[in-house]
Protein backbone atom coordinates (compact mmCIF):
# COMPACT_ATOMS: atom_id res chain seq x y z
CA UNK A 1 0.00 0.00 0.00
CA UNK A 2 1.15 3.59 -0.64
CA UNK A 3 0.92 5.44 2.68
CA UNK A 4 1.56 9.13 3.31
CA UNK A 5 2.08 11.01 6.57
CA UNK A 6 1.36 14.74 6.61
CA UNK A 7 3.28 15.89 9.66
CA UNK A 8 6.29 14.13 11.12
CA UNK A 9 6.08 14.48 14.89
CA UNK A 10 6.58 11.76 17.48
CA UNK A 11 3.28 9.97 16.78
CA UNK A 12 3.81 9.96 13.02
CA UNK A 13 7.31 8.57 13.50
CA UNK A 14 5.98 5.82 15.77
CA UNK A 15 3.33 4.89 13.20
CA UNK A 16 5.89 4.79 10.39
CA UNK A 17 8.11 2.50 12.45
CA UNK A 18 5.07 0.34 13.18
CA UNK A 19 4.62 -0.19 9.43
CA UNK A 20 8.28 -0.87 8.69
CA UNK A 21 9.21 -4.09 6.93
CA UNK A 22 5.69 -4.89 5.71
CA UNK A 23 6.14 -3.99 2.05
CA UNK A 24 4.44 -0.60 2.07
CA UNK A 25 5.76 2.46 0.24
CA UNK A 26 5.77 5.30 2.75
CA UNK A 27 6.00 9.03 2.09
CA UNK A 28 6.60 11.53 4.89
CA UNK A 29 6.32 15.29 4.71
CA UNK A 30 9.34 17.48 5.53
CA UNK A 31 7.50 19.57 8.10
CA UNK A 32 9.82 18.29 10.83
CA UNK A 33 12.91 18.02 8.67
CA UNK A 34 15.06 16.27 11.26
CA UNK A 35 12.52 13.52 12.01
CA UNK A 36 11.74 13.04 8.32
CA UNK A 37 15.44 12.71 7.50
CA UNK A 38 15.95 10.20 10.32
CA UNK A 39 13.06 8.02 9.13
CA UNK A 40 14.24 8.12 5.52
CA UNK A 41 17.77 7.15 6.54
CA UNK A 42 16.60 4.43 8.91
CA UNK A 43 13.94 2.73 6.77
CA UNK A 44 14.46 1.92 3.07
CA UNK A 45 10.73 2.11 2.28
CA UNK A 46 10.46 5.73 3.47
CA UNK A 47 10.94 8.77 1.22
CA UNK A 48 10.40 12.48 1.84
CA UNK A 49 7.94 14.34 -0.36
CA UNK A 50 6.32 17.80 -0.39
CA UNK A 51 2.70 17.90 0.71
CA UNK A 52 1.11 17.96 -2.75
CA UNK A 53 3.26 15.11 -4.08
CA UNK A 54 2.67 13.11 -0.89
CA UNK A 55 -1.11 13.35 -1.23
CA UNK A 56 -1.01 12.63 -4.97
CA UNK A 57 1.19 9.59 -4.43
CA UNK A 58 -0.65 7.93 -1.53
CA UNK A 59 -3.58 5.53 -1.26
CA UNK A 60 -3.93 6.34 2.46
CA UNK A 61 -3.02 9.69 3.97
CA UNK A 62 -2.54 10.09 7.71
CA UNK A 63 -3.06 13.61 9.05
CA UNK A 64 -0.57 14.16 11.88
CA UNK A 65 -0.75 17.94 12.15
CA UNK A 66 -1.96 20.39 14.75
CA UNK A 67 -5.59 21.24 14.04
CA UNK A 68 -4.84 24.92 13.44
CA UNK A 69 -2.02 23.96 11.06
CA UNK A 70 -4.34 21.64 9.15
CA UNK A 71 -6.63 24.58 8.36
CA UNK A 72 -3.69 26.23 6.59
CA UNK A 73 -2.08 23.18 4.98
CA UNK A 74 -4.90 20.94 3.75
CA UNK A 75 -7.00 23.20 1.47
CA UNK A 76 -5.83 22.91 -2.11
CA UNK A 77 -4.00 19.60 -1.72
CA UNK A 78 -4.95 17.05 -4.41
CA UNK A 79 -7.14 14.69 -2.40
CA UNK A 80 -9.11 12.17 -4.49
CA UNK A 81 -12.56 10.58 -4.10
CA UNK A 82 -11.00 7.10 -4.02
CA UNK A 83 -8.51 8.01 -1.29
CA UNK A 84 -8.59 7.13 2.41
CA UNK A 85 -7.78 9.87 4.92
CA UNK A 86 -7.16 9.02 8.57
CA UNK A 87 -6.70 11.80 11.10
CA UNK A 88 -4.81 11.46 14.39
CA UNK A 89 -5.36 15.14 15.25
CA UNK A 90 -6.92 16.47 18.46
CA UNK A 91 -9.60 19.17 18.14
CA UNK A 92 -10.34 18.31 14.50
CA UNK A 93 -13.98 17.17 14.15
CA UNK A 94 -15.02 14.89 11.31
CA UNK A 95 -17.15 17.63 9.75
CA UNK A 96 -14.08 19.86 9.46
CA UNK A 97 -12.01 17.05 7.97
CA UNK A 98 -14.63 16.39 5.30
CA UNK A 99 -14.50 20.05 4.34
CA UNK A 100 -10.70 20.28 4.35
CA UNK A 101 -10.07 16.99 2.52
CA UNK A 102 -12.80 17.11 -0.13
CA UNK A 103 -13.38 15.32 -2.43
CA UNK A 104 -12.02 12.41 -0.33
CA UNK A 105 -14.98 10.52 1.13
CA UNK A 106 -13.48 7.74 3.23
CA UNK A 107 -12.32 9.75 6.25
CA UNK A 108 -11.81 8.44 9.78
CA UNK A 109 -10.26 9.55 13.07
CA UNK A 110 -8.13 7.36 15.33
CA UNK A 111 -5.99 7.83 18.46
CA UNK A 112 -2.56 6.18 18.19
CA UNK A 113 -0.16 6.19 21.12
CA UNK A 114 3.66 5.91 20.99
CA UNK A 115 3.67 2.11 21.66
CA UNK A 116 2.25 1.64 18.15
CA UNK A 117 5.87 1.54 16.98
CA UNK A 118 6.22 -1.92 18.49
CA UNK A 119 2.61 -3.10 18.30
CA UNK A 120 0.07 -3.71 21.03
CA UNK A 121 -1.48 -0.24 20.81
CA UNK A 122 -5.27 0.18 21.18
CA UNK A 123 -6.71 2.09 18.22
CA UNK A 124 -10.25 3.37 18.72
CA UNK A 125 -11.55 4.63 15.39
CA UNK A 126 -14.63 6.37 14.01
CA UNK A 127 -16.05 5.59 11.58
CA UNK A 128 -14.73 2.08 11.00
CA UNK A 129 -11.76 2.10 8.63
CA UNK A 130 -10.82 -0.96 6.56
CA UNK A 131 -7.54 0.76 5.66
CA UNK A 132 -6.57 1.25 9.31
CA UNK A 133 -7.39 -2.39 10.02
CA UNK A 134 -5.36 -3.57 7.02
CA UNK A 135 -2.34 -1.49 7.99
CA UNK A 136 -2.28 -1.89 11.78
CA UNK A 137 -4.81 -4.56 12.75
CA UNK A 138 -2.42 -7.50 12.74
CA UNK A 139 -0.33 -6.10 15.61
CA UNK A 140 -2.72 -3.71 17.33
CA UNK A 141 -6.20 -3.74 18.84
CA UNK A 142 -8.64 -1.94 16.51
CA UNK A 143 -11.73 -0.64 18.36
CA UNK A 144 -14.44 0.75 16.01
CA UNK A 145 -16.67 3.25 17.83
CA UNK A 146 -20.41 3.90 17.41
CA UNK A 147 -20.11 7.70 17.33
CA UNK A 148 -17.66 10.57 17.21
CA UNK A 149 -18.52 11.36 20.85
CA UNK A 150 -17.52 7.83 21.87
CA UNK A 151 -14.22 8.25 20.05
CA UNK A 152 -13.60 11.60 21.72
CA UNK A 153 -14.20 10.05 25.13
CA UNK A 154 -11.24 7.77 24.38
CA UNK A 155 -9.16 10.89 23.83
CA UNK A 156 -10.05 12.01 27.33
CA UNK A 157 -9.19 8.65 28.86
CA UNK A 158 -5.87 8.56 26.98
CA UNK A 159 -4.80 11.45 29.22
CA UNK A 160 -4.80 8.93 32.09
CA UNK A 161 -1.37 7.72 30.97
CA UNK A 162 0.43 10.76 32.39
CA UNK A 163 -1.03 10.77 35.93
CA UNK A 164 -0.70 6.99 36.21
CA UNK A 165 2.96 7.12 35.20
CA UNK A 166 3.43 9.98 37.64
CA UNK A 167 2.01 7.80 40.44
CA UNK A 168 4.27 4.91 39.46
CA UNK A 169 7.32 7.16 39.49
CA UNK A 170 6.33 8.43 42.93
CA UNK A 171 6.14 4.85 44.19
CA UNK A 172 9.46 3.96 42.59
CA UNK A 173 11.09 7.01 44.17
CA UNK A 174 9.69 6.00 47.58
CA UNK A 175 11.05 2.48 47.14
CA UNK A 176 14.47 3.73 46.03
CA UNK A 177 14.67 5.73 49.24
CA UNK A 178 14.99 2.40 51.07
CA UNK A 179 16.94 0.36 48.51
CA UNK A 180 19.32 3.02 47.24
CA UNK A 181 18.79 1.68 43.69
CA UNK A 182 16.45 3.91 41.62
CA UNK A 183 16.90 1.83 38.45
CA UNK A 184 15.91 -1.42 40.13
CA UNK A 185 13.05 0.28 41.95
CA UNK A 186 11.61 1.55 38.66
CA UNK A 187 12.05 -1.87 37.04
CA UNK A 188 10.23 -3.53 39.94
CA UNK A 189 7.26 -1.14 39.87
CA UNK A 190 6.87 -1.41 36.08
CA UNK A 191 7.07 -5.22 36.07
CA UNK A 192 4.70 -5.50 39.04
CA UNK A 193 1.97 -3.46 37.37
CA UNK A 194 2.52 -5.07 33.99
CA UNK A 195 1.94 -8.48 35.52
CA UNK A 196 -1.63 -7.57 36.46
CA UNK A 197 -2.61 -6.16 33.06
CA UNK A 198 -4.01 -8.60 30.49
CA UNK A 199 -2.70 -7.97 26.97
CA UNK A 200 -6.21 -7.49 25.59
CA UNK A 201 -8.59 -7.21 28.53
CA UNK A 202 -12.12 -8.47 28.05
CA UNK A 203 -15.09 -7.44 30.17
CA UNK A 204 -14.47 -8.00 33.86
CA UNK A 205 -10.75 -8.83 33.74
CA UNK A 206 -9.63 -5.56 35.33
CA UNK A 207 -12.23 -5.96 38.08
CA UNK A 208 -11.06 -9.55 38.60
CA UNK A 209 -7.45 -8.38 38.95
CA UNK A 210 -8.56 -5.78 41.49
CA UNK A 211 -10.54 -8.39 43.45
CA UNK A 212 -7.36 -10.44 43.86
CA UNK A 213 -5.84 -7.43 45.62
CA UNK A 214 -8.71 -6.73 48.00
CA UNK A 215 -7.92 -8.80 51.10
CA UNK A 216 -9.42 -6.92 54.04
CA UNK A 217 -6.67 -5.33 56.08
CA UNK A 218 -4.05 -6.16 53.44
CA UNK A 219 -1.53 -3.64 52.20
CA UNK A 220 -3.23 -3.24 48.82
CA UNK A 221 -6.68 -2.64 50.29
CA UNK A 222 -5.26 -0.25 52.89
CA UNK A 223 -3.43 1.90 50.35
CA UNK A 224 -6.44 1.91 48.01
CA UNK A 225 -8.65 3.17 50.83
CA UNK A 226 -6.15 5.92 51.62
CA UNK A 227 -6.17 7.00 47.97
CA UNK A 228 -9.94 6.69 47.47
CA UNK A 229 -10.47 10.49 47.23
CA UNK A 230 -8.31 10.47 44.11
CA UNK A 231 -11.12 8.64 42.25
CA UNK A 232 -13.30 11.73 42.50
CA UNK A 233 -10.37 13.85 41.35
CA UNK A 234 -10.01 11.59 38.32
CA UNK A 235 -13.68 11.84 37.40
CA UNK A 236 -13.62 15.59 37.81
CA UNK A 237 -10.54 15.84 35.63
CA UNK A 238 -12.12 13.73 32.91
CA UNK A 239 -15.36 15.72 33.12
CA UNK A 240 -13.27 18.83 32.58
CA UNK A 241 -12.72 17.61 29.00
CA UNK A 242 -16.44 17.54 28.17
CA UNK A 243 -16.64 20.90 26.44
CA UNK A 244 -13.35 20.55 24.58
CA UNK A 245 -14.20 17.06 23.32
CA UNK A 246 -17.82 17.80 22.47
CA UNK A 247 -19.23 15.52 25.18
CA UNK A 248 -22.38 16.12 27.17
CA UNK A 249 -24.94 14.17 29.17
CA UNK A 250 -27.12 13.63 26.10
CA UNK A 251 -24.56 11.51 24.25
CA UNK A 252 -23.31 9.34 27.12
CA UNK A 253 -23.67 5.71 26.09
CA UNK A 254 -25.33 6.51 22.78
CA UNK A 255 -24.94 4.04 19.96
Amino acid sequence: MRVGFLGTGAIAAAMVRGLAGQGHRILVSPRNASTAATLAAELPEVAIAPNDALVAGSDVVFLCLLARTAEEVLPGLPFRPDQTVISVMVDAPLANLRRLCAPAREIAITIPLPPIAGGGCPLPVYPASPALDALFGRRNLILPQPSEAALNAHLGVSALCSPVLDQLLTAADWLAGFTGNPEAAEAYVAAMIRGYLPERASRGELASALAQLSTEGGLNATLRAAMAPAKNDLREGLDGFRTRLGLDDTNEGQT
